[in-house]
């Protein structure tokens, strides 16, 4: 019994201090309000921070146009206007001049050139025209040479395929030459002279004007006229 009046008594005693609290907190609050203390508190308390507002973020095309820069217009020199302008393009001189009249000097050798009519005589000729750069030539325009089964040219020096002559007096390799410089040198066919059993060389005619016979001879060799003349003679043969 006693234990229980007690906790009646401790009840009773703390409702009574509860309702003395809330007295006194309503009394404290008037007070403030008269004071204008409440309102002053009310302003001073801290405003929450705005929410952010979520921002479109630009793709990645956006970024690379973004971040290509401006084109400026090109900004030139009133002087640099004036002046014309410079190429760099390598123009290439031909090897000879482009004219329509072409001059050949040779250099005296050791000994006088004479050609007589016996000389005259000795050269050949043909009834059928020869094609440069054909025979003896691949599709790419080069020469094919061949150690095995290619024959040297005398003339040229060149061990290469193609149509070769041979000489019914000598039978050697001083015999053997090539389309190309049996037509530009002496004006014969090659096909004309292997038909002729008894074509005989230039050498054994005497007439081989290669650089090592015209030597012999006392003579300047010959292979920067040779080279010019068929420069000239391929150049013309294009206006036809």
């Amino acid at each position: 019994m006693g234990r229980k009046r007690r906790r009646i008594a401790e009840k009773g005693k703390g409702e009574e201090y509860e309702k003395w609290r809330e007295q006194r907190i309503k009394e404290n609050k008037g007070r403030m309000q008269k004071l204008g203390i409440l309102d002053l508190s009310l302003k001073l308390k801290p405003k929450p921070p705005p929410q952010k507002i979520p921002r479109n973020l630009p793709s990645s095309d956006d970024k690379a146009h973004n971040s290509l820069p401006v084109s400026q217009p090109t900004r030139r020199s009133s002087r640099l206007k004036t002046l014309a302008p410079v190429s760099y393009v390598e123009n290439r001189k031909p090897k000879f001049p482009e004219n329509d009249e072409v001059e050949i000097h040779l250099e005296e050798g050791p000994k006088p050139e004479i050609y007589t009519e016996e000389h005259e005589m000795l050269l050949g000729d043909c009834e059928m025209s020869w094609t440069l750069l054909v025979d003896g030539y691949g599709n790419d325009g080069k020469r094919i040479y061949d150690p095995v089964k290619g024959e040297t040219c005398h003339q040229c020096r060149q061990k290469t395929l193609g149509h070769r002559t041979h000489c019914s007096k000598c039978k050697l390799v001083q015999g053997q030459l090539c389309g190309d410089c049996l037509y530009t040198r002496y004006g014969e066919n090659v096909i004309e002279a292997n038909q002729n059993h008894n074509w005989i060389c230039p050498v054994c005619r005497g007439i081989c004007n290669c650089s090592l016979c015209r030597q012999e001879k006392g003579w300047r060799p010959t292979g920067a006229i040779y080279r010019k003349v068929v420069y000239n003679t391929l150049k013309l043969c294009s206006f036809v």
